[in-house]
């Protein structure tokens, strides 16, 4: 695999999405460079640090995309990171370097009923892939927020239920997204299932659907988008570790 595209974009404006959200519009003379209908592409931010340092990269997903602008979306927390701190102060006119767009992660649209499931930092993907989802299907959303002002209004189809489980403290052992999707009705015919959230949380509630659902390979993508107490590059490599261990 190549490296990816690099181009400068400028801050266009920041709009606060909910209390923990913001939402960063991204354009300039090098957008029009970007393939049209990117909604849900990932991107790599690109931070550089000292002299003969490798620049920092974070990664985030494409909300929305126009012909002269994107929309990138960053969950705010108390600690905040490069990319988060970055976004905060973004005013416009600032400029900032990407890599990508990366391809689409959609789920599977041929299935009978669907589940959705992730975290603030999944938000984005999630909202793409509700909005994908054809009239008449039928299933759930589980989507895990700090707080009930998180709660946002998303389109998605009629027969798909949306969960808000609001936890203000991210767990490891991944339990409030769990308990709640493990209480929900399964639906007959196959399920096609897309998640992601942390580390630890993705990986419980990876064991948990294999347990409960039979699940083909080319209908279930369950990933982590971060880990708790760990970098980016840290949560990387924990990501490989864990491959290996489950392919084993």
């Amino acid at each position: 695999m190549g490296k990816p595209a690099m181009r400068e974009l400028e801050v266009i404006r920041s709009t606060p999405v909910t209390e923990h959200m913001l939402r960063v519009t991204l354009g300039g003379e090098n957008i029009g460079s970007i393939p049209e209908g990117q909604e849900s592409a990932y991107i790599k931010l690109v931070f550089p640090r000292g002299e003969g340092e490798r620049p920092m990269m974070r990664t985030y997903t494409i909300r929305h995309h126009r012909s002269t602008e994107i929309d990138v979306d960053f969950a705010l927390h108390d600690h905040a990171g490069p990319a988060s701190a970055w976004a905060v102060s973004a005013q416009p006119g600032d400029r900032i370097t990407i890599g990508g767009p990366g391809p689409k992660k959609l789920i599977n649209m041929e299935a009978d009923w669907f589940l959705l499931a992730g975290d603030m930092t999944a938000l984005p993907a999630i909202s793409v892939n509700l909005a994908e989802l054809p009239a008449q299907a039928r299933g759930h959303a589980v989507i895990e927020v700090t707080s009930e002002a998180d709660i946002q209004t998303l389109e998605h189809p009629a027969g798909i239920e949306l969960h808000w489980v609001i936890n203000a403290q991210p767990d490891p052992s991944g339990q409030p997204l769990l308990d709640k999707i493990a209480s929900l009705p399964s639906l007959e015919g196959q399920v096609s299932v897309w998640a992601a959230c942390e580390f630890g949380s993705m990986r419980a509630l990876r064991a948990h659907l294999k347990q409960v659902h039979e699940i083909p390979k080319s209908h279930f993508y369950v990933s982590s988008y971060w880990k708790i107490g760990q970098s980016e590059d840290g949560h990387k490599l924990a990501k490989q570790q864990d491959a290996e261990a489950e392919g084993a």
